[in-house]
């Protein structure tokens, strides 16, 4: 919503305001420190990527080897089904 309102002039007068609270070396070392937490976000991103990738190849692993229970360890077989007796 505030972002809507806000025009053309008023960016530079933040930005204007901001160097003038904190200086220009503060917003440097924030700057910085927001570039390392982006990358370090990317780089946490892409290795849950290869995690699940991961996962999912053991699970379609397991599929194929026929066992029911992804928990369960490669070659395990699966337990019969369960058949519920005819209601009288």
């Amino acid at each position: 919503m505030l972002i809507g309102m806000i025009g053309g002039w008023e960016i530079p007068a933040i930005i204007g305001a901001a160097i003038i609270l904190f200086g220009g070396s503060k917003i440097r070392d924030v700057a910085r420190g927001l570039g390392a937490a982006k990358k370090e976000f990317m780089v946490g991103q892409a290795e849950a990527d290869v995690a699940m990738e991961r996962a999912r190849a053991q699970a379609r692993a397991q599929a194929e080897a026929g066992t029911g229970d992804p928990a369960a360890p490669a070659g395990t077989p699966t337990p019969p089904p369960t058949i519920a007796p005819p209601i009288p």
